[in-house]
């Protein structure tokens, strides 16, 4: 898949100042899970379904363990980026995001996380920046090292009945029922992650809202 080209770049030419300081600052997309086999397909794990997705979707190196974590390096939209999966469980996720970021000397707001929400209903899709953990232990550690002032994509997973629940609810796997909806949206979250590079979140939203549920045709039949 490759990047569509910036809007800048089409309408003048010329790329706008305060694209290339953007430009010029890495960005870091985290995708936050629990590692091995046993957590791969839970709902706790979607984001590291999706930074997962995107490495498949571009031309990112091979992944590498480094920070407590798998790290690889491309680009979007023209944009050095790192796609980071910590392996210090989700509860530490701090821990290795917090390294990845020192290391590169990115400001936190080159830093994207992408991670489940219990507070959205399952399949939909919301950005924020900073605010409130609402109870996932993956974000308090990352706020708790870094501050509250990143980007998120929180990806609606749903909250059970019973809040007795919540855990076994997002450590239990996926249905095939919610795969129906999964798989659409993590590939159109790929297809929109050069959105994300260019520091354009609404531009990521409606992008994913276009691939999912695409307008109708209007196209007129010929006549016979």
């Amino acid at each position: 898949m490759s990047d569509p080209p910036s809007p800048g770049l089409r309408q003048t030419g010329n790329v706008s100042r305060k694209a290339e300081v953007a430009n010029s600052t890495p960005l870091l997309l985290a995708g936050l899970g629990n590692p091995g086999a046993d957590y791969a397909r839970n709902r706790h794990n979607v984001g590291f379904m999706a930074v997962d997705v995107i490495h498949e979707s571009y031309p990112f190196a091979p992944w590498r363990a480094r920070f407590q974590g798998m790290i690889a390096e491309g680009t979007l939209a023209g944009r050095k980026t790192y796609l980071l999966k910590p392996m210090t469980f989700m509860n530490d996720s701090g821990v290795s995001v917090g390294a990845a970021l020192r290391f590169y000397k990115l400001p936190l707001s080159a830093l994207v996380v992408f991670h489940d929400e219990i507070d959205l209903a399952a399949g939909k899709l919301k950005m924020k920046t900073g605010g409130g953990d609402a109870g996932n232990n993956g974000l308090r550690s990352i706020t708790a090292t870094l501050g509250p002032d990143y980007r998120r994509v929180r990806i609606g997973v749903g909250r059970p009945g019973t809040k007795s629940r919540v855990v076994s609810h997002v450590l239990n796997n996926f249905s095939k029922a919610e795969e129906d909806w999964l798989v659409p949206l993590l590939s159109a979250m790929a297809e929109a992650a050069p959105w994300l590079a260019r520091d354009d979140d609404t531009g990521f939203m409606n992008k994913v809202a276009i691939v999912v549920n695409p307008p109708p045709n209007k196209t007129k039949p010929k006549d016979d």
